[in-house]
């Protein structure tokens, strides 16, 4: 049994720097009341977000920090589980989640989600919807059992029946069946080969057998026609080989003409040079008159006889540029025709390389065929040997099949455990051993709360709901006020299945605007009655801004205030 202890919480929604501090414990009732925005909410989300790191409403997760500090919000929760003392702390800016036992902090090597899963399924043994069908009735965002999907109604049952060990199992047998059939698979393969390798092993003996000499005669005839293709291939890398030596010469040849190139090339650019220089000394006297230096007058014979000078010396360059475009062309066309028979040089290589690896290609199966008439002539020994690898073959099947009949009949144990841990098996009768129990305890609290229908669920909890008149009806078809008696009904059978199965029971129960939702004056009246046969064991927190509501009902009362915009416990 979870007996919860006390709640801190700081810079949590409207809460400020100072824990507010409510002790679970204290007292059987508590009525906690305040303004609409005082803060009365606050302990359910604080308490939700300790517990599963999410708030009771559908609120974001930085929604949660106070707006005003916007740092440091902190929720700490302690409770005891048998001889065992635990706190969870959980916080916001900076993220924090600390689970202790006895005052040690539980290993955090793992990833939060698993931390948070091994505190809902090994410590609390609660998740956040079996919580609030257990713990909270709220009238916010909290959704009751009758408006759950089947699969999340089924959830909360097999918690408070502490059944979904059985799930648990479930999942770790379709691992194993996983594996299982992996091993079948794999075995199956195995049996293929060695049936593969007997009907090879078969063949060969049978091969070894009929070997005869004229076989190891047509083997032989092979190497020889093998061995002639080999010398051809040499003849003609002989001659290919010849015709490269003769034209080793080629590429000296080459480098030689291209020196030469590079030689007249290079006097050409001195010959250009100079007949830029006369162009532009011709140009000079041709332009000017009279010296742009001294500014003395040009004599015009000196002028005539420097451009008769210039023209002469133009003339002589033009005539050896002209000598070498006819030098270069020619160099030109012999290195072009070096390059080509370069060219022929290279494939004649490549022709060579081509014929070795054909003349590899042929040893290599002259060595294979060697190797099969060395073990045609070892016949007798190996005809032996075959017959010894064969026996093995079919011992290791019988193995083999012998491993697969166990594997077989494995699987068919597990099959069969299989569909006793389906939900259609032995859970659905534990559930049927306990449904009577459920609907017997929930109609007597809707006899308690003067709803005086017959409710009934089946194993797949679904709900059929009759009048006094015997009429059919459905949770939708009622009132919110006779839903609300059927959630409380419910709220309450949990609880006392909880504490018969000593699952998930729990000493607190709170309900949230419970009193000021659809319940009218006869409702609470008798809720109080349900209320007060509790027992000492349970600590009950009414949150309510209902004035009406006396004191006198509760044995203590706890008032929310709003003070500076932050939410507090008035003192």
């Amino acid at each position: 049994m979870i007996n919860f202890k006390t709640l801190k919480f700081k810079n949590f929604l409207s809460t400020g720097n100072n824990f507010t501090k409510i002790n679970f414990d204290e007292t059987p009732t508590t009525l906690v009341v305040g303004h609409n925005g005082a803060g009365k909410s606050t302990m359910l989300d604080a308490l939700s977000f300790g517990l599963f790191g999410k708030p009771h409403r559908k609120i974001s997760k930085n929604q949660l920090i106070n707006t005003i500090n916007g740092k440091g919000a902190l929720v700490e929760v302690e409770f005891d589980i048998g001889k065992q003392s635990y706190k969870v702390i959980r916080g916001i800016k900076p993220n924090k989640f600390e689970i202790w036992v006895n005052g040690n902090m539980v290993n955090q090597d793992s990833h939060a989600k698993e931390y948070q899963s091994m505190l809902e399924k090994n410590i609390i043994k609660l998740n956040h919807k079996s919580f609030h069908q257990i713990v909270v009735l709220g009238s916010s965002s909290f959704v009751p059992f009758m408006q759950l999907a089947g699969g999340s109604r089924r959830e909360v049952i097999e918690d408070l029946l502490d059944i979904n060990m059985f799930s648990k199992m479930n999942g770790l047998l379709k691992e194993k069946q996983s594996l299982l059939k992996e091993a079948i698979q794999t075995n199956g393969h195995s049996l293929n080969l060695v049936d593969t390798k007997i009907n090879a092993q078969k063949k060969y003996l049978r091969d070894l057998s009929e070997i005869t000499a004229y076989q190891k005669n047509e083997k032989l005839a092979n190497i020889k026609t093998l061995q002639g293709e080999i010398r051809e291939l040499n003849e003609a890398n002989a001659k290919v080989s010849l015709d490269v030596a003769e034209s080793k010469s080629v590429t000296t040849e080459i480098v030689s003409n291209q020196k030469k190139l590079q030689d007249l090339n290079e006097f050409a650019a001195g010959f250009r040079a100079q007949q830029k220089d006369v162009v532009k000394q011709a140009k000079f006297f041709e332009e000017n008159d009279k010296c742009p230096t001294c500014d003395q007058e040009i004599d015009s014979k000196l002028k005539e006889y420097h451009l008769g000078k210039c023209k002469t010396k133009a003339t002589t360059i033009s005539n050896a540029l002209d000598m070498h475009k006819v030098q270069s062309d020619s160099l030109n066309e012999v290195i072009e025709g070096l390059s080509r028979q370069q060219d022929h040089i290279r494939n004649w290589q490549s022709k060579v390389d081509a014929n070795n690896q054909e003349i590899m290609s042929i040893n290599r199966n002259i060595d294979k065929l060697n190797e099969e008439i060395s073990r045609i002539d070892n016949e007798s020994g190996d005809l032996s040997e075959a017959n010894s690898a064969l026996e093995e073959l079919r011992e290791k099947k019988e193995e083999l099949q012998e491993t697969k009949y166990k594997l077989a009949e494995q699987n068919s144990y597990n099959q069969v455990y299989a569909e006793l841990l389906k939900d259609t098996g032995i859970k659905t009768k534990i559930i049927k051993q306990y449904l009577p129990v459920i609907n017997q305890l929930t109609n007597k609290y809707l006899q308690i709360l003067d709803f005086f229908v017959h409710f009934d669920l089946d194993e797949s909890f679904v709900e059929t709901i009759r009048s006094r008149h015997r009429d059919n009806f459905s949770y939708d078809s009622f009132s919110e006020g006779e839903k609300q008696r059927i959630d409380l009904s419910l709220l309450f059978t949990w609880r006392q299945i909880a504490k018969m199965k000593n699952s998930v029971a729990t000493n607190l129960l709170i309900l949230d605007e419970t009193f000021d939702s659809s319940l009218d004056e006869e409702g609470i009246e008798n809720l109080m009655k349900i209320i007060s046969t509790l027992g000492e064991d349970t600590n009950v927190f009414v949150i309510s801004h209902k004035s009406e509501l006396e004191d006198a009902q509760f044995h203590r009362k706890i008032e929310f205030v709003k003070e500076k915009n932050f939410s507090k416990i008035k003192s």
